[in-house]
């Protein structure tokens, strides 16, 4: 299923609009921005030396908004479709009208028909936008992507599937949690520790589920838990897979626990509950039964992302563990790939992590040089990609304002509102641009943008100008756009794909050759869970090497380095482009 329009659904769009319905360059403004259309001449004049035409803008427009082109009810989207309905026959407006109209409605005027028309809910791939987009010409795409969140709440994966073994560091890691998990029953409180991109999500899958597997049939639940949809989709892939690879006899049952999803109390019979912190931090807060009968009858509990374990959210939880189940509990298992965690109050959160899993630390054992350096050793035997740093220097200086310095203070990283002002930078844009320009066709290149919007405007830029194909996502992107967009990504379709903020954690494209960081940050963590994205290497199925582009920005007052700063022995080599 195609989420996106395609080069020639684009030009019949963008045809239509300008030539044949002729919208005005005020309702282009509108629809796009003022900004958006200043920033887009000034770089294409800059960099091609040439200025956007009406059409180019329209197709800018088109590209940004995609199949959702004539979604949503806000005023400039109404006024794009009574626009349109304006340039139909008054005989087409009255079959609309009587197929898709008010019902016991007095209106006989085609005149009167049009606002309303336009005013109507728009429901991707409905009855109306299907009409609507016939009526008007433009491609079936417009009529918008059917969302298929309709992913059900509950599910039973049955076995069936043939996966790749586990390689043996992570046979023995797997074997080390089971083992943990019989001597230490309800008492277990652990933490599984691998470098980014080493397996821990497919290793505690592999031993919970067998673990489990008798306890299932009891109706126990088996709860993983994680910080967003993107971590939950990950943990429920896998979950799939490793029950499909296995010979039982039953399905397994899962629960989507997340995303405001509700679980049906009849439905509960024990199985996978695949949760989002946040879902459960309000449904405890809610009384949820259904949350109390997964805690009531738990046989273990994994946290993924276990550094963040010590925030309110999760000490409410286990206020209310305790108070159905008592203090033993059951077993519980944090996955982490930095056990330590930075923070303003780093000292207090590790002893605090140290107390909540009692630091039973289960790594692999590979011997002096795994515990010497586990990153060199994964790399030199193909677990990891190669890290090849190019820092682009653009010479350019910026200073923080007092209101940044306090609002710094509160995000501990580069304020929101800096990087904001970073993305409407167009120097800085053109130098972004003209760098992406110069990595190679047919390398797959995930770009971290500084804004959400700075995402989209780089994302279209880059397309009307070097006519390679790119996408972006957000967290407002649906799921279902987003898994389409990520599968064209994955099946090489798109060579850049822009984000802000949703491609950290819980994405998996081991194929991907480029990162490039955008956005200045002085987060450690954030910055490497920004580099495991690219760090799967040859053994996983990834890259021997992968590039990461990072564009410094000399900024005054930040009180800290940038966080590339701290990961110089980290790299295999690096690099400096003055200008880019």
């Amino acid at each position: 299923m195609e989420v996106f329009p395609n080069q020639e659904e684009i030009d019949i769009t963008a045809d239509l609009l300008v030539n044949v319905y002729n919208i005005s360059s005020q309702m282009i403004r509108r629809l796009l921005g003022e900004r958006q259309r200043d920033e887009a001449n000034g770089i294409l004049n800059s960099i091609k030396g040439e200025s956007m035409t009406k059409l180019d803008l329209v197709k800018l427009l088109i590209m940004r908004k995609g199949s959702e082109l004539l979604a949503g009810s806000s005023e400039e989207v109404k006024d794009l479709r009574l626009f349109l309905l304006s340039k139909l026959s008054d005989d087409t407006i009255t079959k609309l009208f009587e197929e898709h109209g008010q019902r016991n409605n007095s209106i006989s005027s085609p005149s009167h028909m049009r606002k309303p028309l336009s005013h109507k809910p728009w429901h991707a791939n409905g009855r109306w936008s299907n009409a609507f987009v016939e009526a008007i010409g433009f491609p079936k795409i417009f009529a918008g992507v059917l969302q298929r969140d309709s992913l059900p709440t509950i599910d039973d994966y049955e076995p069936r599937k043939i996966i790749p073994e586990l390689v043996e560091f992570q046979k023995i890691l797997k074997s080390n949690m089971l083992k943990v998990l019989e001597q230490e029953g309800n008492k277990t409180r652990c933490i599984v520790t691998l470098p980014t991109g080493g397996g821990k999500t497919r290793v505690a899958v592999e031993a919970f589920i067998e673990w489990m597997q008798k306890r299932f049939a009891n109706g126990q639940y088996m709860i993983w838990i994680a910080q967003s949809e993107e971590l939950c989709e990950q943990a429920l892939v896998c979950i799939e897979e490793m029950w499909g690879s296995r010979e039982y006899v039953s399905a397994l049952r899962v629960y989507r626990y997340y995303g405001g999803r509700k679980v049906p109390e009849k439905e509960l019979k024990g199985g996978a509950v695949v949760a989002s912190i946040q879902q459960i931090y309000n449904r405890v807060k809610s009384g949820d039964k259904v949350l109390n009968d997964f805690l009531k009858n738990c046989g273990a509990m994994i946290i993924d992302e276990a550094h963040r374990a010590v925030t309110d959210m999760y000490d409410v939880l286990l206020d209310r563990a305790e108070q159905l189940c008592g203090s033993e509990l059951f077993p519980i298992c944090g996955l982490t790939a930095t056990p330590g965690r930075a923070g303003v109050n780093k000292i207090d959160e590790i002893y605090k992590l140290t107390n909540r899993f009692e630091i039973f630390l289960i790594k692999p054992e590979l011997g002096e040089k795994y515990s010497d350096d586990p990153v060199k050793y994964f790399r030199e035997n193909g677990y990891l990609a190669n890290p090849r740093h190019i820092v682009c220097e653009m010479g350019k200086e910026y200073e923080l304002t007092d209101s940044d310095i306090e609002q710094m203070n509160k995000e501990n990283d580069v304020p929101a509102g800096f990087r904001k002002r970073l993305a409407w930078d167009r120097e800085r844009n053109i130098h972004i641009i003209k760098r992406l320009m110069k990595i190679k066709k047919g390398c797959p290149t995930i770009v971290y943008a500084c804004t959400v919007e700075h995402a989209y405007f780089l994302s279209v830029m880059m397309t009307a100008i070097s006519g390679r194909r790119t996408a972006a996502v957000s967290s407002d992107t649906s799921m279902t756009i987003r898994r389409g967009i990520i599968r064209d990504f994955k099946n090489g379709k798109i060579d850049f794909l822009f984000n802000y903020g949703v491609l950290t954690t819980g994405f998996d494209a081991p194929k991907t050759e480029c990162i490039v960081i955008c956005r200045p940050t002085t987060s450690d963590i954030l910055y490497e869970q920004i580099l495991g994205r690219g760090l799967r290497g040859p053994k996983f199925r990834g890259t021997k090497e992968c590039q990461i582009i990072d564009f410094a920005d000399n900024i005054k007052r930040l009180g800290k380095p940038l966080a590339y700063a701290r990961f110089k022995d980290y790299w295999i080599e690096e690099s400096i482009e003055d200008n880019c």
